[in-house]
């Protein structure tokens, strides 16, 4: 017999994301703290160190993250990137090819963790369900309604 269970009740099986808000200040804080210590550990001048550090940075924080605050993240983590990770430190700039490719690759980061996190929560919940005892041969006997 099959005995249907609501997966609402008691634990959820696959958790909530954080809020957007938590996320977008945890990327500030992060973001500034990451940026601060590359440009005291091996100078300001090292833009492709500080992209590959605050992109595995947004793949961290896309874990616990909802896909709507991927785009938030980006920016956030660019906005640190062009002004203290670029020289002078400070200013915004845009240069067009640059930048746009800067907030690809922070984007596709952050949607690259969400989407990790999603699978991996995903299939531990499969892995939690039970398994269906009844086969389906037992229900060729029961009359079939048209």
């Amino acid at each position: 017999m099959i005995e249907w269970v609501s997966l609402s009740n008691g634990s959820r099986p696959v958790p909530r994301p954080a809020s957007t808000s938590l996320v977008w200040a945890t990327a500030f804080v992060g973001a500034l703290v990451l940026v601060a210590f590359l440009n005291t550990t091996v100078g300001p001048d090292r833009p492709g160190l500080a992209l590959t550090a605050l992109s595995l940075f947004a793949v961290v924080l896309g874990f616990p993250a909802s896909f709507t605050a991927a785009p938030g993240t980006a920016v956030l983590c660019w906005l640190f990137l062009n002004g203290f990770a670029v020289p002078p430190a400070g200013t915004f700039s845009w240069i067009g090819h640059r930048d746009t490719f800067w907030l690809a690759c922070l984007l596709s980061a952050a949607l690259i963790g969400t989407t990790l996190a999603r699978l991996a929560h995903a299939r531990a919940a499969y892995r939690k369900l039970p398994a269906a005892t009844a086969s389906v041969a037992e229900f060729d006997d029961e009359p079939r309604v048209p």
